[in-house]
C-alpha cells in the first residue's frame, strides 16, 4: 500500500510539471502570434498552422491517466490472481416438508426458533399467534429459507400434503331423553334342516319355506312380524347352511336376540356349535327353541344336556337361557316362543333415537333388472325418509323408493325396521354401514375420500410388494454373480445356454397337459352375500397340488357376453347361482366352447365344481383280479437251443386268460409282473383255463424262477377317474 502511494505521488508531480511546461509554451505561442499579426513574424504557412493549433486538454488527460493508473495498481495490489483450486462457496441445503412446525424448521436449519420468527417479521403472518408447534404453510417455509440465505429441498418421505379427513362417521351417543323403545331384532340360527325357515314361516303366516329352493334358505332375509298382542319383532332369517357362516356372523352383529333352533330328534350339530359361537362373539343373549317335539323319537332333555358342553345352560339346570319346546310344523308353542322373546327384549330395555341423521346396516344387496341396485337394510338410528342422501361403503344413494318385506311401498323407516332401498348409484356390500349425509356433494365427497384412501392403501401395499420383489431380484442377481464369477467365459456361456434350453416355449402337447391341471372359473350370483359365501368356500380349496383353481372373475347379476368372453380367453367355466343366462348368451357360449353351469342350491354348485376339478385330474389305474392259480410243480423244457422254465398250475379261483396280465406272488410279495408266452392244457395251446383245471404256463421273462407254492394271479387294469381331495366341509 505504501509503495502504491509513493508511485501515485511521483506520477502526479510529473504530470503537474508537464502541465506547467505546456502552459508556458502556450503563453510563448500567443506572443509569437501577436508579433505575426503586427507584421514582425516570419511568413511561413507551416509555422502558421502550428501556431493556430488548439492547446492540448492537459487537465482531462491528467485526470484520465490518474484514474486508469489507480485502477491498474488497485487490481494488481488488492486482487491477486484467483487459484483454480480455491473452494467454491455453496448455499446450505435444508430438507423441508409441507406442514412442518416452527420448531422442526429451526432444527432443520440448525438455528433457534427466534431466527424463524425474525424471518417472518413484516409478513402477512401473525407472529404473535405462532408457537413452536405451529404448522407453517409452504409459502412461509420458502420465505424463511430465502431470508436465511439457504437452499430448500423437499423431503420425498414427507412431501405428501396433510389431507383433511372427509369421511362420514356415526354420531356421538344420543341424549337419554331422546331415546324411545324399539322392537327387538331377532336372528334365527341353527343347523341346516332343523326347521328355522318353517318356524319363521309360521310366525309371519306366509309361505316362504315353500318358495325356497330345496327347502334351504339361500340368503339373508329381514322381516317385521306383528304379534296379536301388538308387539313387533324384526327377524333376520340367516342361512343355516355351513357355506354361509360369514353371513350368519354378520346377522349376529346387528341383532339383539338369537333364537337357536335345535331339532329334538337330531341334537347338537356342527352348524349349531358355530351359531352358538357367533352369538357369544357378538355378546347376544340366546333363546333355545327345541323344534320337532311332535316326533316320536324327540328327546328335548338330551338336547339341553348336550348344550351344557357349550356353556348354554337352560333355566332348568340353573342357567339363564329360556328353552321352549316347539313344533314349527304344527305351530305348537310358537306364541310362547314369541312371548319369551318379548320378555327378554323388555329386560334388555332396547331403545333408540328416532331423530337426526339415519344410521343403519346393509343386510343384503342385489341388482334388480327394472330397479337397479337394491339393498335390504336395518335402520338403527334416525328415521329414513324418501329423498334422504345415504352413504354405504364406497357407494351413495338418494332414496327414490322404500318397500317392506311384502314389497309394499313405505314412506318412513324407523329404528329396528327392515326396509328395501332403491336409488343407489353403485351396489354396496352386505354388512356395510349406512350413514345419512346433508347433500349429494357431501355424499360424493365421502365416497371419493374412501376410494382415495383405499387406493392409497393399495398403493402402499403395492410399494411393499415392489420392494420385496426388488430385494429378491437383487439377491438373485448377487447369487448369479457369485455363481458365474469364478467361471471362464466359455463355461458361463455354456451354463446360460442350458438354462435357456430349459426355459424353451412349451410344445402344443406339453401346453395341453399343463393347462389340464388348471381350472379357471367365473362366479356370478344374485346377491352380494351369496357371492361372498361361494368365495369363502373357494378359500378352503387345498388341493392345488392336484389341480390349480383359478378365480378369473366374480360379480352380481345375470351372465353376460363379457363373462363368456372372459371364459373363452382363459378356457374357463362359468358358474351361476340364482341367475339366468339368455338364449343368445347360451348360443354364443356353445359356439365358443364355453361351459355355463347354473344352480339354485349352493351345495349342488360346489358338487358340480368338485366334479369338474376331478375331470381335470389324470386317471388312476386299478387292478381287478380275474383268476388265481397255485404252482404245484416246476420243470424245464427245451425250445431250440433255449431252456424255458415252466410252471405246472391248478386254477383255484376264476379263470386264467392268456391275453390278460399276470403277476407272480411269493410269500405275499409280488416278484414279477408281465404277460405269458404260453398257456397249455396238456399239450394243447389254449386261451382260457377255468377253475379246477390243470395247466402249464411260461412267462415273458426267462430269468424268473418258479417255486412250488407260488401263486399266479391273472388280472386286468382299468382306468378309474380320480376324485379331488378337496372337502369344503359339508
Amino acid at each position: 500500500m505504501r509503495n502504491m502511494n509513493q508511485k501515485l505521488l511521483k506520477l502526479e508531480k510529473l504530470l503537474r510539471f508537464h502541465t506547467i511546461c505546456r502552459q508556458l509554451h502556450s503563453l510563448s505561442q500567443r506572443r509569437l502570434l501577436a508579433w505575426w499579426k503586427h507584421g514582425s513574424a516570419p511568413a511561413s504557412p507551416v509555422w502558421a498552422d502550428w501556431l493556430c493549433a488548439r492547446p492540448w486538454p492537459t487537465d482531462v488527460l491528467t485526470g484520465s491517466a490518474l484514474h486508469q493508473h489507480r485502477l491498474l495498481v488497485t487490481k494488481k495490489e488488492k486482487r491477486p490472481p484467483r487459484s483454480q483450486l480455491s473452494p467454491i462457496k455453496t448455499k446450505k441445503e435444508v430438507e423441508v416438508w409441507v406442514g412442518m412446525t416452527v420448531e422442526e424448521l429451526a432444527r432443520a436449519m440448525a438455528k433457534d426458533t427466534d431466527c424463524v420468527y425474525e424471518a417472518l417479521l413484516n409478513t402477512a403472518i401473525d407472529i404473535d399467534s405462532l408457537e413452536a408447534n405451529s404448522h407453517l404453510d409452504e409459502v412461509w417455509i420458502k420465505e424463511v429459507i430465502k431470508k436465511a440465505g439457504m437452499k430448500l429441498k423437499w423431503s420425498k418421505l414427507k412431501l405428501e400434503r396433510i389431507r383433511e379427513n372427509k369421511d362420514a362417521v356415526r354420531r356421538p351417543g344420543a341424549d337419554p331423553a331422546l331415546l324411545k323403545p324399539r322392537s327387538p331384532v331377532v336372528t334365527i340360527m341353527g343347523h341346516v334342516d332343523h326347521g328355522k325357515t318353517t318356524l319363521l314361516d309360521k310366525l309371519r303366516e306366509t309361505q316362504v319355506a315353500a318358495m325356497e329352493v330345496g327347502g334351504i334358505t339361500q340368503h339373508i332375509g329381514a322381516f317385521l312380524v306383528s304379534l296379536p298382542s301388538g308387539e313387533k319383532i324384526t327377524f333376520l332369517d340367516t342361512p343355516g347352511h355351513a357355506a354361509f357362516s360369514a353371513m350368519r356372523a354378520r346377522g349376529a352383529q346387528v341383532t339383539d336376540i338369537v333364537v337357536l333352533v335345535v331339532a329334538a330328534d337330531d341334537g347338537v350339530m356342527k352348524q349349531t356349535v358355530e351359531s352358538i359361537q357367533h352369538a357369544k362373539d357378538a355378546g347376544v343373549p340366546i333363546i333355545l327353541a327345541i323344534n320337532k317335539c311332535d316326533k316320536t323319537d324327540a328327546d328335548p332333555e338330551k338336547v339341553k344336556k348336550e348344550l351344557l358342553a357349550y356353556d348354554v345352560v337352560c333355566e332348568e339346570y340353573g342357567g339363564d337361557v329360556q328353552a321352549v319346546h316347539v313344533s314349527a310344523l304344527t305351530g305348537k308353542n310358537l306364541m310362547a316362543l314369541a312371548e319369551a322373546t318379548i320378555a327378554l327384549a323388555e329386560m334388555l330395555e332396547l331403545k333408540a333415537d328416532p331423530t337426526g341423521p339415519v344410521e343403519g346396516t346393509v343386510i343384503e344387496s342385489f341388482t334388480d333388472k327394472g330397479r337397479g341396485p337394491v339393498t335390504t337394510a336395518i335402520i338403527q338410528r334416525g328415521t329414513l325418509k324418501k329423498g334422504s342422501i345415504l352413504v354405504a361403503g364406497k357407494s351413495w344413494a338418494k332414496v327414490r323408493l322404500m318397500f317392506d318385506e311384502n314389497g309394499k311401498t313405505v314412506n318412513e323407516a324407523y329404528p329396528s325396521m327392515p326396509v328395501g332401498i332403491i336409488g343407489w348409484r353403485d351396489l354396496p356390500s352386505a354388512g356395510d354401514e349406512i350413514l345419512e349425509v346433508q347433500s349429494e356433494p357431501r355424499a360424493r365427497e365421502v365416497v371419493d375420500w374412501r376410494k382415495s384412501e383405499q387406493k392409497e392403501e393399495k398403493g402402499k401395499d403395492d410399494l411393499k410388494i415392489m420392494e420385496e420383489k426388488r430385494k429378491e431380484h437383487q439377491e438373485a442377481h448377487r447369487k448369479a454373480r457369485e455363481k458365474y464369477g469364478s467361471l471362464h467365459w466359455k463355461q458361463r456361456s455354456y451354463i446360460k445356454y442350458l438354462e435357456r434350453k430349459e426355459q424353451r416355449p412349451l410344445k402344443p402337447k406339453e401346453k395341453v397337459e399343463r393347462d389340464s391341471n388348471v381350472l379357471p372359473i367365473i362366479i356370478k350370483g344374485d346377491v352380494d352375500g351369496s357371492v361372498e359365501a361361494i368365495l369363502n368356500l373357494l378359500d378352503t380349496y387345498d388341493a392345488s397340488h392336484e389341480c390349480e383353481l383359478e378365480l378369473v372373475h366374480f360379480g352380481l347379476g345375470d351372465i353376460s357376453e363379457n363373462d363368456v368372453t372372459f371364459a373363452e380367453t382363459f378356457d374357463g367355466v362359468i358358474y351361476g347361482f340364482n341367475v339366468d343366462a339368455g338364449s343368445a348368451i347360451q348360443q354364443s357360449a356353445a359356439q365358443k366352447g364355453v361351459k355355463i353351469k347354473l344352480h339354485k342350491i349352493i351345495y349342488h354348485l360346489i358338487e358340480d365344481l368338485q366334479e369338474e376339478l376331478s375331470n381335470r385330474l389324470p386317471y388312476k389305474v386299478e387292478e381287478y383280479p380275474i383268476g388265481e392259480a397255485s404252482i404245484l410243480a416246476t420243470f424245464t423244457i427245451t425250445e431250440g437251443k433255449k431252456k424255458v422254465p415252466v410252471a405246472g398250475c391248478r386254477v383255484q379261483k376264476g379263470q386264467l386268460e392268456r391275453q390278460k396280465k399276470f403277476k407272480l406272488i411269493r410269500n405275499g410279495q409280488v416278484i414279477w409282473k408281465g404277460s405269458l408266452t404260453s398257456l397249455k392244457h396238456h399239450k394243447d395251446d389254449v386261451l382260457v383255463i377255468k377253475t379246477g383245471v390243470d395247466c402249464g404256463l411260461s412267462l415273458d421273462e426267462e430269468n424268473v424262477e418258479f417255486k412250488v407254492g407260488d401263486q399266479v394271479i391273472c388280472y386286468e387294469e382299468n382306468k378309474v377317474p380320480t376324485k379331488t381331495s378337496w372337502d369344503p366341509g359339508f
